[in-house]
């Protein structure tokens, strides 16, 4: 039976660090992986976790499967969190939410993909071009009808709005569109506030199903601010449903904890959003872990842990912008003919040069710089040692293109 089974290609972000482990030069540079380095190039464990850890070590009481949806006082903080401090709390009040622990952003989106396929008429989603790579592929296996709407001009590295709204005014009602809510993967580029209201006036008027992956919440400008565009959202659009991981912005990437919030009309409807959303995943994994869960239960709904995690974003994001500045000025100091302001106008994890496959791979055959898809680059693993290296290769890289094309 296994005889005819053919080999599966290899994950364009995953298989990438594979490569890069087996690379034998001892100056190779992964900026591919979208984890967070910091300045000695480690992906910390947060102290406020180890405080959590800590203390969950000393007072655990049992190893009991947890419920189907997950740890209660986990989904309660997730919600808060996200609608708790906003003109919007209309949406907890009113119990008009149901959140279910998953295991990760990517376990929170296949959940969401299934409970839509499943339960509602949406059979087709739309998704940024380019987007996270991963994207495609859980709503493919769901059964869904992948569209792409335009996303980045690679001329003016900026957002292309006017296509992007051209696009999605072709929308049809039930159709789901993807958003990302903040530090848009790989091109970090969002919408504005002004951009954000025309989207979900749009979305109103046609009657989509947004859904909004949110994975680096606190990374661009605070835990409010970078979600923004939720919040107006949720001023029109009675249903929506939020996908966010806790990886990044906790630094539990190997914890595999994320949640899947629905909003819905009214407390009925969320009741019958949650019953199915329990069927799915009593079907596939049957009730998730707890510790990561425990671990940010515990900082959120403890003052004195929050206030200790929230300093430690703080650090991150102040990092990653340090990176970017450097990042531009020291491609600037190198080469004053290009351009490169864009780069300022970017947000999050990473900066999106606009390389092409064989500038990408020159890259890595030739300077040991491994980038994820059209040059994606992870500024955290950026450092004062290996800066100025790596701006001067992706410059010879790029004049070589201009001589190429001469």
């Amino acid at each position: 039976m296994f005889k005819s089974i053919k080999m599966a290609p290899a994950d364009p972000i995953l298989g990438l660090s594979e490569i890069y482990n087996s690379d034998e030069r001892k100056h190779k540079i992964n900026l591919g992986i979208g984890v967070y380095l910091d300045k000695i190039k480690n992906t910390p464990v947060l102290t406020s976790v180890k405080q959590a850890e800590e203390w969950l070590l000393k007072h655990e009481t049992t190893k009991n499967y947890l419920s189907i949806e997950g740890m209660h006082s986990f989904n309660t903080a997730t919600q808060c969190l996200l609608f708790g401090v906003n003109n919007n709390n209309s949406i907890i009040s009113k119990e008009r939410i149901r959140t279910v622990q998953a295991p990760g952003g990517t376990g929170a989106l296949r959940i969401a993909a299934e409970f839509i396929i499943k339960n509602t008429k949406s059979k087709r989603i739309w998704i940024s071009n380019p987007s996270w790579v991963n994207h495609k592929n859980i709503f493919l296996s769901a059964g869904f009808e992948i569209c792409t709407y335009p996303y980045y001009n690679n001329t003016t590295h900026s957002l292309n709005f006017d296509e992007l709204y051209s696009s999605l005014k072709n929308v049809k009602p039930n159709d789901v569109v993807l958003f990302h809510c903040c530090c848009h993967n790989p091109t970090g580029i969002d919408p504005n506030i002004e951009q954000w209201n025309i989207l979900s006036e749009l979305s109103e008027k046609n009657r989509w199903l947004p859904l909004f992956d949110l994975a680096y919440q606190g990374f661009s400008r605070g835990l409010t601010e970078d979600i923004e565009g939720l919040y107006i959202f949720c001023k029109k659009n009675a249903e929506l449903i939020v996908c966010n991981s806790y990886s990044k912005n906790f630094g539990l990437y190997n914890e595999r904890i994320g949640a899947c919030s629905v909003i819905t009309n009214n407390k009925d409807d969320a009741d019958r959003v949650l019953s199915q959303l329990r069927v799915i995943i009593r079907g596939n994994y049957s009730n998730p872990p707890a510790h990561g869960a425990s671990i940010v239960s515990l900082i959120l709904n403890n003052k004195n842990l929050r206030s200790i995690w929230e300093e430690e974003l703080k650090t991150m994001r102040e990092h990653i912008n340090y990176m970017r500045k450097l990042f531009f000025n020291t491609l600037k100091n190198n080469n004053e003919n290009t351009d490169f302001s864009f780069i300022k106008t970017q947000c999050g994890m990473f900066s999106f040069i606009g390389l092409n496959e064989n500038q990408v791979m020159n890259l890595r055959n030739k300077f040991g710089i491994y980038l994820v898809g059209a040059g994606r680059i992870n500024l955290a693993g950026l450092s004062n040692d290996n800066i100025v290296y790596v701006c001067r290769s992706i410059i010879k890289t790029m004049d070589e293109k201009i001589i190429t094309s001469k």
